[in-house]
């Protein structure tokens, strides 16, 4: 056995041993509500489909019909010839839903966080990033070599005490060897592991104040939260000079894939020219360009629906709060119940699956030690009695004494 195969061998079973094993479950239904897995129909709480879009009639038929128009793949990167008219069109109308003057597209949320970190960042410049953002973020800013300080979770002060340090720090050093260095602070809107949301309009007059650029990752709030859905940025009442640079993705309320990053014609431009996960990779086909064009017109139509989720989300927490379960400071779909323990998450995650309700365990690295949780997430098409459900599944297993 090799060095490789040794270290391999024992980080797998030290997984197991630890209650962190993580293994596929197969989905042989459409995305929804209640769905197939593992040949199993189940009652699901832990999408983050938030509108209930990724079965959607006209989203589907807008797939099928740019297929049928365009093809399947791309065939090459955006700067080749993969960008397609889809891409333009889609583009251009998230610039006006995102209330900005250009938007770009990428295949993934992961991709586009990677790209628009590590391009806006440098060896000379600083990162500051909040310690419960999303990895792909996290990895943005190991990747762009800048230096890179994470601060306490959603908590101005802290941020403003890194803030005024690098800001000092970084005059002294500009008048020493006539350099720029930069700033840039980078938030999840919506904290997709908590639920919270971060404190934008505190965050971007600190960055104002001392010459930061504000970066705002709003895939969980884009859709669901802010009027027509335009996300936490926008429900904050800020606007393009409070947040220069707006990342959203696809895969959640949005129901399809891919990601976006939004901002000034100078910024989506330097991107282009400068982000090398944009430059050199596929672009995603143009089907999904018109599919996420489908859904962008139901969202911003899609009133009633959010309505009906802040509903479900009060009632959840109101039952959750009377049964004595921990819950985190979220108004947003997503609920985590705070468990602490990763094996006794996991064992109330199998009880409710047991009972034919699935909602994932999270555990770490995923989440910081000893804060394992079950991640509850709702849906607009969700029904009353099925978050009731939910509910007195997880009285019987307070009384099962598993909690």
């Amino acid at each position: 056995m090799s060095i490789f195969e040794r270290q391999w061998r024992e980080g797998l079973q030290a997984k197991k041993d630890a209650g962190l094993w993580r293994q596929h479950r197969t989905l042989n239904s459409p995305q929804g509500v209640n769905v197939n897995v593992d040949g199993r129909l189940l009652l699901a709480f832990c999408s983050n489909d938030y509108l209930g879009l990724a079965n959607h009639h006209d989203v589907k038929h807008a797939a099928i019909d740019a297929i049928n128009a365009a093809g399947v793949g791309s065939g090459a990167s955006h700067l080749v010839i993969g960008h397609h008219r889809e891409h333009e069109l889609l583009e251009e109308e998230l610039a006006e839903f995102t209330q900005r003057d250009r938007a770009l597209v990428f295949s993934s949320g992961y991709m586009a966080n990677l790209a628009v970190v590590s391009t806006l960042a440098g060896k000379s410049d600083t990162v500051l990033e909040d310690k419960l953002n999303h990895a792909s973020l996290i990895d943005g800013g190991l990747l762009s070599g800048a230096r890179f300080q994470r601060y306490l979770h959603n908590d101005s002060a802290s941020l403003e005490r890194y803030l005024q340090r690098f800001h000092q720090q970084n005059q002294q050093t500009q008048q020493k060897e006539y350099t720029q260095r930069k700033q840039l602070v980078v938030t999840d809107g919506v904290f997709s592991m908590d639920g919270d949301v971060a404190n934008l309009n505190e965050i971007s007059r600190l960055c104002q104040q001392n010459d930061a650029c504000l970066m705002v990752d709003d895939a969980h709030g884009l859709g669901v939260l802010g009027p027509e859905g335009r996300g936490s940025v926008a429900d904050a009442g800020l606007g393009q000079e409070d947040v220069p640079v707006l990342v959203g993705t696809f895969g959640k309320a949005f129901g399809t894939s891919g990601a976006f990053v939004a901002g000034s014609n100078e910024l989506i431009e330097y991107i282009i020219q400068m982000a090398r996960p944009y430059i050199y990779t596929t672009a995603m086909p143009p089907s999904i360009a018109a599919a996420t064009r489908a859904s962008l017109k139901l969202v911003q139509q899609a009133d009633n629906k959010r309505a009906h989720l802040k509903q479900l989300i009060y009632q959840f927490r109101q039952g959750a709060s009377q049964l004595g379960f921990e819950l985190m400071p979220s108004h947003t779909a997503i609920q985590p119940i705070m468990i602490g323990d990763t094996h006794k998450a996991m064992a109330l995650s199998q009880y409710l699956e047991n009972e034919g309700i699935l909602v994932t365990a999270i555990r770490p690295p995923t989440v910081p030690d000893k804060t394992a949780r079950l991640r509850v997430t709702l849906s607009a098409n969700h029904r009353f009695d099925e978050v009731d459900e939910l509910l007195e599944t997880l009285a019987q297993a307070q009384v099962a004494g598993l909690v």
